[in-house]
């Protein structure tokens, strides 16, 4: 995984090079998410949606006018709610850090807005992940791996202002499970809603 940060970091520097100082905006954003996971082979268990947020910022590159690549730096607080059918109910909760690469086709109106829609990869690093009540801290305890990596997908709409309203759907394809993954999986899923200021 270290390697596959390192190479999105060279690509992502590259490109900035070739591209034209006059084509990069820069903006930030805060969504308010909800997120659970999806699992399998986890018969007694389930994963509720949780409520939670991201804030950050982004570079948007204007390929062309209608094209674009914009890369997201963000820091996410996300919950869920456990059921286990034996042992009754466990809060979660998750900090951790997320840089998604986003390929975005934009279309402008006739006053200045624009719509996009945007799909790319995303990778991400956790900070600390735990069980509340009592607290059980997943990654110490080598329950959860830190590394994610997955896809996510994003529509929205700029006023002419430069603020702009946004939702978004990501999923993890790397089993977040480090004890027990022979026999089964556990894959992050969040939606959010959000606004952005690109300056």
């Amino acid at each position: 995984m270290k390697k596959v940060i390192l190479s999105v970091m060279v690509v992502l520097g590259l490109g900035a090079s070739q591209v034209n100082a006059q084509n990069i905006s820069y903006g930030v954003k805060a969504d308010a998410t909800m997120s659970n996971y999806i699992l399998s082979d986890m018969d007694n268990m389930s994963s509720n949606m949780g409520i939670g947020f991201s804030v950050g910022g982004f570079a948007k590159w204007d390929i062309t006018k209608n094209f674009a690549i914009q890369p997201e730096l963000l820091i996410n607080f996300r919950t869920s709610e456990f059921k286990d059918k034996g042992k009754g109910k466990r809060d979660f909760d998750y900090w951790g850090m997320e840089i998604p690469v986003y390929a975005m086709g934009q279309w402008y109106t006739a006053n200045n807005s624009r719509f996009y829609a945007a799909v790319g990869p995303y990778i991400g690093y956790g900070f600390s992940a735990r069980y509340k009540d009592p607290e059980y801290k997943l990654y110490k305890n080598d329950a959860l791996k830190r590394f994610d990596f997955g896809f996510g997908t994003q529509v929205g709409y700029e006023f002419p202002n430069r603020i702009s309203i946004n939702a978004s759907y990501k999923i993890g394809i790397i089993d977040s499970l480090d004890e027990g993954k022979d026999d089964a999986t556990m894959l992050p899923q969040r939606v959010s809603l959000g606004v952005a200021y690109r300056f």
